[in-house]
């Protein structure tokens, strides 16, 4: 593909995210197929504008006073010191040329965008990320503008650190300590887009693709060997592995349950268990009532509205909408009342989510003992909260 052709196939893209409900990085790869005559080189270029666009999207259109994917993507033009018009020619795969309204706007500079668009977020949600965010307000959602890099936690079951960063960089993975070694003692990172997951440390089960901020929270838990503990939101299960390693794994005494109340969401978890030498008991949410009062710790990742990884999932920022967050918080409530009901007397219930607003955060639980991360710690947002019943 020419560069002009990449720049209409980034809004066609992009374009198609905004229709959907669907995760971008699922858009994109449905595009991908459905248009063969991308090459991988190509595709990766288109996926990156568009993921860029998604990020930056206030900012990004606000010198063409537009909301569009087409505003967008020229700007984006603009920010790498590109010449809009050597690209939108409208000459064969290129996209339609600029019109006089496009001329005229980027003759004339624009005027200081208000915070929500240098920022880069819904208007309504100014005054709860200021609460949220509190003095990182500003650091934070400049952090959450840029491509988020590769954490893994190294899975103890299978290595220790060093043997875990010695077989990465046997793989062209190369890595430094994770960014709060204090609370995520097994983190490592690498550069955005490194190919962890085509690598022998990851297929033999050293090490598991975790932000930093995820992995301290499952440590947050404390989970611990002898004791039942259910993962009560496990989806993928990548928090259900972190707390199966700090449980010491099927050679220690325990238990350790994982449940979703869509149970396909755990679809993968057995071969993902299998892979890192860990063990759990899946339970279906018409088990789950046998669980009643029998469990030590019960962790609730739960269901939220991921304002705080928004560097990964950059569409969730603008599809999220005041009636959405309504239900995510119903939801969350519902939840919560469920798990309690799982433990033991005396047991721990640890609630998380990966949101900065308080609306999900304290005003929703907030237990005996705190954790807040933002992405101005250089991770992704998270939320966590512990109390004993």
């Amino acid at each position: 593909m020419t560069p002009p052709a990449r720049m209409a196939a980034a809004i066609e893209a992009l374009e198609a995210v905004e229709r959907s409900d669907a995760p971008a990085e699922r858009v994109l790869a449905a595009w991908g197929r459905a248009n063969r005559y991308a090459g991988s080189k190509d595709r990766a270029a288109v996926a990156d504008r568009v993921f860029d666009c998604l990020r930056r999207r206030r900012s990004l259109a606000w010198p063409l006073r537009a909301d569009t994917a087409r505003a967008a993507v020229i700007g984006s033009v603009l920010a790498e010191g590109g010449d809009p018009a050597a690209l939108f020619t409208g000459q064969g795969h290129a996209p339609a040329a600029l019109t006089a309204d496009e001329f005229a706007a980027l003759a004339e500079p624009p005027p200081p965008p208000p915070d929500p668009v240098r920022l880069d977020y819904p208007d309504w949600l100014d005054a709860p990320l200021r609460e949220g965010l509190g003095a990182s307000f500003e650091a934070s959602l400049l952090a959450m503008r840029t491509r988020a890099p590769v954490d893994m936690r190294v899975n103890t079951l299978r290595a220790d650190v060093d043997a875990a960063r010695r077989r990465l960089s046997a793989d062209g993975v190369e890595t430094s300590p994770g960014p709060f070694p204090e609370l995520a003692p097994h983190c490592l990172r690498a550069a955005p887009g490194a190919p962890v997951a085509r690598g022998r440390a990851y297929a033999d089960g050293l090490v598991e693709l975790q932000d930093a901020a995820s992995q301290a929270v499952a440590a947050f838990a404390a989970a611990r060997p002898g004791e039942a503990v259910l993962d009560f939101c496990a989806g993928g299960g990548g928090k259900t592995l972190a707390l199966a390693a700090d449980m010491g794994g099927p050679a220690a005494p325990g238990r350790l349950i994982a449940h979703d109340a869509a149970p396909r969401r755990m679809a993968d978890l057995p071969a993902r268990l299998a892979r890192a030498g860990a063990r759990a008991d899946l339970v279906a949410p018409e088990r789950l009532a046998a669980l009643g009062g029998r469990c030590d710790l019960v962790f609730v990742d739960a269901p939220c509205s991921g304002s705080g990884a928004w560097r990964r999932d950059p569409a969730a920022k603008w599809r999220l909408t005041p009636e959405k967050l309504a239900r995510l918080c119903a939801l969350q409530a519902d939840v919560l009342e469920a798990a309690r009901a799982c433990l033991r007397r005396g047991g721990r219930l640890v609630y998380a989510t990966c949101s900065v607003l308080p609306q999900e955060n304290a005003g929703r639980f907030t237990g005996d003992a705190r954790r807040v991360l933002l992405p101005a710690d250089g991770a992704d947002g998270f939320y966590a909260a512990l109390a004993q019943f």
